[in-house]
């Protein structure tokens, strides 16, 4: 699908949708509680591939009146009767990989062709330490990926610095072992913050998980626990949120986005970011209100090692600013559904921005955003940062729009509610 982007002036008021990462976890750890509902899930193409596959390991999960109910699973995965896609959800991937270590059977999972790119090595070698008999299909950490049951309790090491849904995995399953589990992080722990979200739910469901205080990514966790999710309503999300943000302040128009609360969230970090650069913004957090009223932006450095999924919002943001916007330590940005890095720079370039991309690294020079056809590259997030520069530059074709229903089904809808001129060129 195609949408065109012209020129737009902003104005009103929305809410934000509901935390993909929240969602994801809530469903999980509901599924391995005896019942569970969850009010007001996301219910996106990466959440619907979660509750699928937490189905397939015998959960019963019924949809109704913006809430999931669900009957669990009581901590005992059933061995699925087919295949598990993931579609295009990392995030599924490698939290129904851990699920499957709890079953007393075989478990093949797979995915989209993005999904079958994106590196697991780091959870399989941890998992074979675990006790647990795990290979990919093709030798080389990527799906399709094969699991047997067995995982038990040990001390080990896992690799930080390429994805957190790794650690977030193995702590959601490692309390259902019959024996404590102490996982020590192995270099920078990068997307803190979504390891942060994982144990606030599992505490949230009656389970413990203890940080070593003399070593802050050391996780101690007891065995034998039980999950009891027994109600969660998940927040706002500040992911998605971003680019409305990001939109009203590189418009120069007034917007708030409700819905909005202090949360362990990564990308909260939106806020103190637009602000560093100069937008006008206001941030009521007993109400949950985010208010945007312009401002001239100014470029800086911004280190992304806990909030990468913020990468392609500050892209755009510092095509208008004035001077040089780095954004430095996202590296692990990379290895999401696309090479975000690569694909920010290359499309950016198409829209007249001058910009450079390294290793860990993109720095983006303000300039005059130019109209353009640019591709998504099949990537949610690019798809929405692109939409939100052709506000700008108008006369914009972005490409691979579709991709939106992986996080926020109805971005343009909403967007088009606050003024913006976007239409569906194709379908």
């Amino acid at each position: 699908m195609k949408v065109g982007v012209d020129n737009s002036k902003l104005h009103g008021e929305l809410y934000a949708p509901p935390s993909k990462s929240y969602t994801h976890r809530a469903i999980t750890i509901g599924s391995l509680s005896h019942q569970s509902t969850i009010h007001r899930p996301l219910l996106s193409a990466d959440t619907e591939a979660t509750i699928r596959a937490c189905e397939m390991f015998g959960a019963n999960i019924e949809k109704k009146n913006n809430k999931l109910e669900i009957n669990g699973i009581d901590g005992a995965p059933h061995v699925p009767e087919d295949v598990i896609d993931v579609e295009n959800s990392g995030t599924t991937l490698r939290f129904m990989t851990a699920l499957a270590t709890l079953t007393d059977g075989v478990t093949v999972l797979t995915g989209d062709r993005s999904v079958r790119t994106r590196p697991n090595g780091p959870l399989l070698e941890v998992l074979q330490n675990l006790g647990v008999d795990v290979f990919s299909t093709r030798n080389n950490g990527r799906a399709p990926l094969v699991v047997k049951g067995g995982l038990k309790g040990a001390i080990t090491k896992i690799d930080g610095s390429i994805s957190s849904q790794f650690v977030s995995a193995l702590l959601i399953a490692c309390p259902l072992t019959n024996n404590s589990t102490t996982l020590s992080i192995k270099g920078e722990l990068k997307s803190k913050p979504y390891v942060d979200i994982t144990t606030e739910i599992i505490e949230k469901a009656g389970c413990e998980i203890f940080v070593d205080k003399n070593h802050n990514t050391k996780f101690i966790i007891p065995a034998k626990q039980k999950y009891d999710l027994k109600e969660y309503t998940v927040p706002g999300d500040f992911s998605s949120a971003s680019y409305l943000l990001a939109a009203a302040a590189m418009t120069g128009s007034k917007v708030t986005v409700k819905n909005l609360f202090p949360s362990k969230q990564g990308d909260v970090k939106i806020i103190d970011i637009l602000e560093q650069m100069g937008a006008n913004i206001h941030w009521d957090k007993d109400k949950g209100d985010v208010s945007v009223n312009g401002g001239d932006l100014n470029g800086i450095t911004v280190d992304l090692g806990a909030s990468p999924d913020l990468f392609p919002t500050i892209a755009v943001l510092g095509t208008v600013a004035k001077g040089t916007t780095v954004i430095r330590n996202a590296e692990h940005v990379r290895y999401k559904e696309t090479d975000r890095i690569h694909a920010m720079a290359n499309e950016l370039q198409k829209m007249g921005i001058k910009v450079k991309e390294e290793k860990d690294r993109l720095t983006v020079n303000g300039g005059n955003l130019k109209k353009a056809n640019v591709y998504g590259w099949h990537d949610h997030r690019i798809v929405m940062a692109l939409t939100i520069a052709g506000l700008i530059a108008g006369d914009t074709t972005v490409d691979t729009a579709e991709s939106v229903f992986i996080s926020y089904p109805n971005f343009f809808e909403d967007m088009r509610k606050i003024g913006a001129n976007i239409k569906i060129v194709n379908e």
